[in-house]
């Protein structure tokens, strides 16, 4: 783990976030050397924190060795240049076992998915949530989606029973839910922005505090992530409406046609 808590926030606070897909060569078996190529891409073009074997990194299709050699990999390629955060998911057991394999490999973070397949109360989440988080020593960022969707009233209470949970990644794209969230648990925690083509509502995003995304167009198109993610920051409203029309708008049509989309 070469960041700290500090460092961790301010990497996910600012700054555009992204997430490699998982190599694999024609026999399904990972192919470290063109990851480690990816990972070295994804460096280069200024990316501020890298999510590894997450949803489009296959989590749910990873067995256990699998795993460790991914998350052992992107460790020793990274460097301590940026912040490794890998996911866990899946019943208690397995997540916690995910979270302890990545933090013993030194990675910084772990996004924590919600409970595979099963519908639950958010009490029942909370508490799926926090016997994770207090399984490992590392720190932890929620994606609030799919059926693991918390209220602002369940997001506090799960950071303040759990002092590792640095973030909240949110997956929904409720803007106004989202904000419910920002306003009532505060700067206790970081925002980052998750949902499918996230460029889409990064506006939105903004306006009520929520200064990055992880970012799906940055594993095919990474200078022009990098120039709608600078534009937004700096107020450039021409550039943006410009990306946002000639190109995002398409990309997100053709996604959900298609029904496939990357996911952080």
């Amino acid at each position: 783990m070469a960041f700290s808590v500090e460092q961790m926030r301010s990497a996910l606070s600012d700054g555009l976030l992204s997430f490699p897909v998982t190599d694999f060569d024609a026999a399904g078996k990972f192919n470290a050397e063109t990851y480690k190529e990816r990972l070295e891409s994804f460096i280069k073009h200024g990316v501020s924190s890298i999510f590894i074997a997450g949803g489009t990194g296959e989590f749910f299709s990873l067995d256990e060795a699998d795993f460790r050699e991914i998350v052992e990999v992107s460790v020793a390629t990274v460097k301590g240049r940026v912040p490794v955060i890998a996911a866990a998911g899946r019943s208690v057991k397995d997540a916690s076992n995910f979270a302890k394999i990545a933090a013993d490999a030194g990675c910084d973070g772990i996004l924590l998915m919600p409970p595979f397949l099963t519908e639950c109360p958010e009490d029942g989440v909370v508490d799926y949530a926090s016997q994770v988080m207090q399984s490992a020593d590392i720190q932890f960022i929620y994606y609030n989606r799919g059926n693991g969707i918390l209220s602002a009233e369940s997001v506090k209470a799960l950071a303040a029973a759990n002092p590792n949970m640095v973030a909240l990644k949110d997956g929904v794209g409720n803007i106004a839910a989202l904000n419910d969230t920002i306003k009532t648990v505060g700067d206790r925690l970081v925002y980052i922005g998750g949902v499918p083509t996230a460029e889409i509502f990064a506006e939105a995003y903004l306006s009520i505090g929520v200064n990055t995304y992880s970012s799906a167009v940055f594993n095919f198109m990474p200078e022009m992530a990098n120039k709608f993610y600078k534009a937004l920051r700096a107020g450039d409203q021409t550039v943006v409406t410009t990306i946002i029309k000639d190109f995002l708008f398409h990309s997100a049509v053709c996604a959900t046609a298609k029904k496939a989309t990357l996911l952080a």
